[in-house]
């Protein structure tokens, strides 16, 4: 099972994106979705898979966010 992090694309050069996730930079082919600057894509094996509107892109990188505070205070329950 894969699971995708919402990426936005900082810069464009030929096919090739250079994608914010959450601080961390990736080059990723873009060849096979019509995206741009400032597009937010979900990414397979290097590859653009899909682009997604703003809304939806941050509807999901909130959710992730939820997740990892649920996980962060299960852990420090864990702790004490």
């Amino acid at each position: 099972m894969c699971v995708a992090y919402p990426g936005k694309i900082l810069s464009v050069e030929g096919r090739t994106a250079e994608v914010d996730f959450a601080g961390n930079i990736a080059r990723v082919n873009i060849g096979v979705v019509p995206a741009g600057v400032g597009d937010y894509v979900l990414v397979h094996a290097g590859m653009a898979a899909c682009v997604l509107d703003e809304e939806k892109a941050l509807e999901i990188l909130e959710a992730f966010g939820q997740i990892g505070e649920a996980e962060a205070g299960e852990a420090g329950e864990a702790i004490e």
